[in-house]
């Protein structure tokens, strides 16, 4: 649903800059509310029918961050839906703020006690304190709250600088990755582009040597997986694999943000950056779309 959303949001701004029809990005964003929707309603559902289950989830210690999601993705669904309706979007962003800060303060506070292996220093921990904050700084910041959106902006870079040394030393020192757990890895593209999508929407004057760093050190990690795909590929495909599309659509929306105000490296790097989004997030569909219609025929 993430990779969906961000998708989304670079065809608005390829209207603008290429002038692309805007239904492809409105159709896009509404297929992502519709994910949205269903998932949720699915969790929801889940819990109250197996709710042992989602407690072994939540103090699972590499999974346990995944819960942010549901915060995540409903601030992700504000900016979709602002331009239609400010009142909703308010509403989406207060509820996904509230599911944020007290699933992230309940995680970080787990973890502050102590007693984790290095071994479960997955990118998973960057879902509840990192994403989280930078999408609600983004939130806030397209409703025009910038001094409140500045407050999570900072909550989110500070906890990145401060997680991304114990990812890299348990990637580099640690048992290599299980193969179930290596599309985990397409988190560690996210940080440095979700913090300069978050910029752009709070401070559209942020200077672009800034924004180009953080796009360059995503786009040097996205190098190093494509590196590794055979090796972080190797397990079956499952849903997991989405992980790769939030750090792909964010660095797109970076770029194509950036090519339309001007900047030239961006110009140069927005068409085939874009182009090569919209075939991973095609991909996904497609799979998990076979990837389910198989399980139902088992079911069945």
């Amino acid at each position: 649903m993430l990779g969906l959303s961000g998708l989304g949001q670079s065809w608005r701004v390829a209207h603008r800059l290429w002038h692309t029809p805007s239904i492809i990005g409105e159709s896009i964003l509404l297929l992502a509310a519709l994910v949205w929707l269903g998932l949720l309603i699915g969790y929801v559902a889940q819990a109250m029918r197996d709710p042992a289950r989602t407690i072994d989830e939540f103090n699972h210690p590499i999974s346990g961050g995944t819960p942010a999601l549901i915060g995540i993705a409903t601030l992700l669904m504000c900016l979709a839906v602002l331009p239609w309706s400010r009142a909703l979007a308010w509403t989406l962003t207060v509820t996904g703020l509230a599911w944020h800060l007290a699933f992230s303060v309940w995680h970080t506070a787990g973890l502050w006690q102590g007693g984790r292996q290095p071994r479960d220093a997955a990118p998973t921990l960057y879902l509840p304190t990192v994403a989280g904050n930078l999408a609600g700084a983004a939130a806030l910041g397209s409703l025009g709250q910038p001094s409140w959106a500045w407050l999570f902006f900072g909550a989110g870079l500070f906890s990145w600088l401060a997680l991304e040394p114990l990812v890299v030393r348990r990637l580099w020192h640690g048992e290599p990755l299980p193969a179930a757990q290596r599309t985990l890895l397409g988190i560690q593209f996210a940080p440095p582009v979700v913090c300069a999508t978050a910029l752009l929407i709070i401070a559209p004057d942020t200077p672009s040597p800034w924004l180009l760093m953080l796009l360059g050190y995503s786009f040097f990690q996205m190098l190093v997986g494509l590196r590794l795909r055979a090796w972080v590929t190797s397990h079956p495909f499952t849903h997991a694999w989405w992980a790769f599309s939030f750090g792909v659509v964010s660095a797109t929306l970076t770029c194509v943000k950036l090519a339309a105000g001007g900047t030239p490296a961006a110009q140069t790097l927005a068409l085939p950056v874009f182009g090569g989004a919209n075939l991973l997030i095609g991909y996904l569909c497609v799979r998990s779309l076979v990837t389910d219609k198989h399980k139902l025929r088992m079911l069945f």
